[in-house]
């Protein structure tokens, strides 16, 4: 492509265009592509998050926190809720559109000359992962808060050096297809961020994952702290402000809904214990300041109130059986509408499982723009064993409408399934309330 005709419009047909490579796990393509461009991935420091749920508040606590107390902070996330970009942010503020068309040109003419070579083209996550580290070697970032794609041993992002603290979230069952059919082959994935001689803090995990995770710490000579939710006390729940405390620390205050957020919270400090005991200067103050200036759509958000609209990004069986818990904890008797949409490739039928009992009506939508979506009329189909109330419609824009037309002031309406559509659904919402105020 002519360098005049490449612009952002043009980055991300490049993008979209190098979905056909799919997904290949192994960092062959990454090793190869980053040394095209001189490898800016060692000159930087990481706080390394895999896991299957929890990853994204992990990295948005930790890296609140240490903005707080006055680093400059690279984080890299995935999916995007609003906008591409979003992935690849310095200090919360995402890379602007002029950063973002200059490195992807870098990275596609080192790609050109890779396939020049005969060597394969890398698929989409690969050019984002190299695009994110130019960009944090550029901002001369103090340290990155890397999350990884899908696992972790093969995950592109793992080709770093310079690990200072491998994180591990809550592990379950997801991506068998590629990670393996049991809790442990999926911990050996996860597991495999770990880097000789580093930090490595866990969520308390079911004993199987706990036990990989402690055997590959041994072998690279790491040490280990293990965050147990549980000895947080005085816990006060809240959609808008949670408080519990936890260590020496009284009356820790996060803004994040969701009653599985004190146990993302928790993991997050000890992070932060670990990161000060590495030399970081992150003050009580700064901890606390994070905490609370901590935001994450998608995660539980609400969006509105009278009726209450909530989105959250649970797609798979652990995060669904949370959020039922949530459900459960802040709603109970009240009349639930859902609007799910789901990827055919996630355990649909036990996330409906998990959910769909406590719902009075669901509305069921195909994600829009995503190859991998259900069909909202198939999806419906499989709702229906456990709620005759089921409704499909053909866009998002339906959904909401007839959601706010079902629903009475006291209700709650839901929607949730696949992060892919959410940020849509928040700009309807938002489009609503402001027509209805």
């Amino acid at each position: 492509m002519e360098q005049e005709k490449w612009n952002y419009k043009t980055v991300l047909e490049y993008l979209e265009d190098a979905g056909k490579y799919g997904i290949v796990p192994g960092l062959d393509s990454i090793r190869a592509l980053c040394a095209e461009l001189d490898n800016p991935q060692d000159a930087l420091q990481f706080v390394h998050i895999a896991g299957t749920n929890g990853k994204g508040s992990v990295l948005a606590y930790v890296s609140t926190i240490l903005k707080a107390a006055g680093y400059k902070v690279g984080r890299y996330i995935s999916p995007t809720i609003f906008e591409y970009r979003e992935r690849i942010q310095v200090n919360g503020r995402m890379i602007s559109q002029k950063d973002f068309t200059e490195l992807s040109g870098q990275v596609k003419e080192a790609v050109d000359r890779m396939v020049e070579r005969g060597l394969p083209h890398p698929t989409p996550f690969e050019l984002d992962t190299a695009m994110a580290f130019l960009y944090f070697q550029k901002k001369e970032c103090d340290v990155v808060v890397l999350e990884t794609g899908m696992g972790g041993k093969m995950d592109a992002t793992n080709l770093i050096k310079n690990t200072l603290v491998a994180v591990l979230t809550s592990i379950s069952m997801d991506h068998m297809k590629f990670l393996g059919k049991t809790l442990t082959e999926i911990a050996e994935q996860k597991a495999g961020i770990i880097k000789r001689g580093c930090q490595v803090v866990s969520m308390k995990q079911a004993s199987e994952a706990e036990a990989v995770i402690r055997r590959v710490a041994k072998s690279m000579d790491c040490e280990i702290s293990i965050a147990d939710p549980e000895t947080a006390k005085k816990i006060k729940y809240g959609l808008e402000k949670q408080r519990f405390d936890y260590d020496s620390l009284k009356a820790i205050t996060i803004t994040l809904a969701g009653h599985y957020q004190i146990t993302n919270a928790v993991l997050a400090y000890e992070v932060i214990r670990v990161l000060n005991k590495k030399g970081f200067s992150i003050t009580e103050k700064a901890l606390r300041k994070g905490f609370l200036e901590t935001s994450w759509p998608g995660r539980f958000q609400v969006l509105s109130k009278k009726p209450y609209f909530i989105v959250d990004g649970a797609h798979n069986e652990d995060a669904a059986g949370k959020l039922a818990e949530t459900i459960r904890f802040y709603f109970t008797n009240k009349k639930i509408i859902y609007i799910m949409g789901i990827l055919r490739d996630k355990e649909y039928e036990k996330i409906i499982q998990e959910t769909v009992p406590l719902s009075s009506a669901v509305i069921t939508v195909k994600t829009p723009d995503n190859p991998r979506a259900m069909d909202a009329y198939e999806l419906a189909k499989e709702v229906r064993a456990y709620q005759p109330n089921v409704t499909a419609v053909d866009s998002l824009e339906e959904a909401v409408e007839m959601s706010y037309l079902m629903a009475d002031p006291d209700s709650v309406i839901l929607a949730f399934g696949s992060l892919s559509y959410l940020g849509q659904m928040i700009t309807l919402v938002e489009k609503h309330s402001k027509r209805n105020k």
